[in-house]
């Protein structure tokens, strides 16, 4: 399978995103195998894609590190 495949195409924002203009703002899309997340301000650019199994352990270490998706969405850098 390749990674076009793998990356879902039903993508929304997240709800945690902040609010206004959504300068903050996550999309997530999600099919039977993998989850993927983007900055939807750039939704050309690089999108993390993960197996669906993984994505609650990297929401974890996340959580740890940043305190909202807000801290993320700033993070993605």
């Amino acid at each position: 399978m390749s990674l076009s495949q793998a990356t879902p195409n039903n993508w929304r924002k997240s709800y945690y995103s902040a609010g206004g203009d959504g300068d903050d703002c996550v999309e997530i899309a999600n099919s039977l195998t993998h989850i993927a997340v983007r900055d939807s301000k750039a939704p050309a650019r690089a999108t993390l894609t993960f197996p669906a199994e993984a994505f609650a352990p990297f929401l974890a270490t996340l959580k740890s590190t940043h305190s909202t998706v807000t801290d993320f969405a700033r993070f993605r850098g």
